[in-house]
């Protein structure tokens, strides 16, 4: 725990996830929102700039409004130190940004474990759920799940899933076999197998797919791209993908997928790319397609900062320990409010998409040269009762 303002406990990565720490409703895992102590060091191109420029520049998910008055309180700080809001900061300095943090919800259902042995655990992954923290989610993960609801700890991911991809994840126990394992994958000793469910009849026989794939992170999708014969040679990465169709009912298939290669949404894009898109996969199936980062949330994060802010007199600090807010909306029994925080009162932060649905894509099966591991077909796999049959023949 770290010792931030207030006197507020506050919590750092090296708090582990408790069981106590999820809320479950409408079939979503949320978190309990938690303080947290967010920290940084100050880039050479950040060094001369004040502290709420440096913020209001780099991390636009709060108005220039919320960084002045952190500052005031103490929930920025530098090296450990109050500062005031025109503080210029110097390369290498530590800076401490101490937040109410609220993670995205995922989809409530179980992480199923299939295989607990002396050196790896395989489960079944939920679709939505990352597999390690990264970005806004921390404990709403797959290692911080099993940690919490079964003490499984350390855990190696050997491979990684998307988020909204479900399916088999491998890890292992210790820093030996994880290794064995990134030996094994380094030498493309691994085969892996997907099933997908993709639109219209797709074609029989075995469909191999060679075509480079170029991941751009701005727009957080990947382009399929081939040689046009006009001498310039495509910017992505080389990939192949072998595709068999299992069944189809003339509407959808089921599709094996087997990468060879592995390229972020190289199964996705390929099968777009020859024409048959994961059916419910947003990003792939329309060209108008916006990601998520350019849905901007910056007027709602300030109207939200307007509300929360005490109303007597703003530029003063609130009693940070004190849940009594000048919120509109009824505050949540289930966790405490904070009242600087700009996503109290709802349990999901700003911006956060409720309509997500988990992608027709499912990893069955990793294979190794003396070892395979194989995870349960998905409900959506099963078209008909013939289909059933063969996924489990």
């Amino acid at each position: 725990m770290a010792a931030g303002p207030a006197g507020i406990v506050w919590q750092t990565p090296a708090n582990p996830p408790e069981r106590q720490d999820y809320i479950f409703r409408d079939g979503r895992r949320y978190v309990r929102p938690y303080y947290f102590e967010f920290i940084s060091h100050v880039k050479n191109r950040w060094a001369g700039k004040t502290i709420v420029d440096l913020f209001t520049d780099e991390f636009k998910g709060r108005p220039r409004e919320y960084y002045v008055h952190a500052v005031k309180c103490g929930r920025l700080q530098v090296d450990d130190q109050m500062v005031h809001a025109d503080y210029v900061v110097q390369s290498s300095q530590k800076i401490s940004h101490f937040l109410h943090r609220h993670e995205p919800p995922v989809l409530g259902g179980d992480i199923t474990i299939l295989q607990n042995e002396a050196d790896v655990v395989t489960v079944c992954k939920p679709a939505s759920v990352p597999v390690h923290p990264c970005g806004q989610y921390r404990k709403n993960t797959v290692v911080g799940i099993l940690q919490a609801e079964h003490g499984l700890v350390p855990l190696f991911p050997v491979h990684r899933l998307d988020r909204l991809v479900s399916g088999l994840l491998i890890f292992a126990k210790n820093a030996d076999k994880a290794e064995s394992f990134r030996q094994q994958i380094k030498a493309s000793l691994l085969q892996k197998e997907y099933v997908a469910k993709v639109v219209g009849v797709f074609p029989d026989g075995e469909q191999t797919v060679n075509a480079n794939v170029h991941f751009n992170a701005r727009e957080g999708r990947s382009t399929a791209e081939v040689c046009d014969g006009d001498g310039k040679a495509p910017i992505g990465k080389q990939a192949c993908t072998k595709f068999q169709r299992i069944c189809t009912d003339g509407i959808h298939s089921i599709v094996l997928s087997k990468p060879v290669t592995g390229r972020t949404h190289q199964i996705r894009v390929h099968l777009k790319h020859i024409g048959y898109p994961i059916a419910n996969d947003e990003v792939y199936l329309s060209e108008n397609f916006s990601p998520r980062s350019s849905k901007g949330t910056r007027i709602n994060r300030a109207t939200t900062l307007a509300c929360s802010l005490p109303s007597s007199d703003p530029d003063s600090c609130a009693d940070l320990g004190n849940n009594d807010t000048n919120k509109d909306t009824e505050a949540d029994e289930e966790f405490s409010i904070d009242p600087m925080c700009t996503n109290c009162p709802n349990l999901a932060p700003v911006g956060y998409d409720a309509d997500e649905e988990a992608l027709w894509l499912h990893c069955v099966r990793y294979t190794g040269p003396d070892w395979s591991y194989e995870c349960p077909y998905p409900d959506w796999a099963f078209l008909d009762n013939v289909s059933r049959k063969k996924l489990k023949s």
